[in-house]
C-alpha cells in the first residue's frame, strides 16, 4: 500500500526541490557571470585545492564531486584546455591519472571564492536563524548518510 504524502509533507518536499534547484542555478549563474566558471568547475577547483599536492586521482575526484567518471573526464578536458588543471600519470599506479590544480586554477579559485561565499551567505546562510541552519544541516547529513549507504 502506498503511503502518500500529506499536504504539509508535499508542500515541504516541493519547497525543498525548488529551493535546492534554484539555489544551485543562482550560484552557478553568479560564478559564470563574474568569473567564467561553472559551479562544477568551482567544486573541482575547491576539492583539488584541499588535496595533498593540489592533486587527486580522477576516480577519487569523481566520488568527491558526485560526478560520473565520464562526466568528470569531459569536465577536466574542458578545464585543462582553459589552463585551470592538468592531467598527470599517477606515480604509484601508472594506469591511473591525477587531476592537478595549476597556478592559474588556484588564481581563479582565489578570485572567485569571496563572491561565491557572498552568494552562499546571501541566498542561503543569512536567510536562516542559527537554529534553522543547524537543523537543516543535521537533516541534510542524515539524508546524505542514508543515501551514501545505498
Amino acid at each position: 500500500m502506498t503511503r502518500w504524502l500529506t499536504k504539509e509533507q508535499q508542500a515541504h518536499w516541493r519547497s525543498w526541490i525548488t529551493a535546492s534547484t534554484v539555489l544551485h542555478e543562482q550560484l552557478s549563474r553568479e560564478l559564470q557571470e563574474k568569473h567564467g566558471l561553472t559551479i562544477t568547475d568551482y567544486q573541482i577547483l575547491v576539492r583539488l585545492s584541499e588535496s595533498e599536492n593540489r592533486a587527486n586521482r580522477m576516480s577519487d575526484l569523481a566520488n568527491l564531486t558526485l560526478l560520473s567518471r565520464s562526466r568528470l573526464s569531459h569536465q577536466i578536458d574542458r578545464m585543462e584546455a582553459a589552463g585551470l588543471v592538468s592531467r598527470e600519470v599517477c606515480p604509484d599506479d601508472r594506469r591511473g591519472q591525477l587531476a592537478v590544480l595549476t597556478n592559474a586554477g588556484m588564481k581563479a579559485l582565489v578570485a572567485a571564492a569571496p563572491d561565491h561565499v557572498e552568494g552562499v551567505r546571501k541566498h542561503f546562510v543569512d536567510l536562516l536563524t542559527d537554529a534553522e541552519y543547524k537543523a537543516l544541516g543535521g537533516a541534510a547529513k542524515k539524508i546524505a548518510d542514508h543515501l551514501d549507504g545505498l
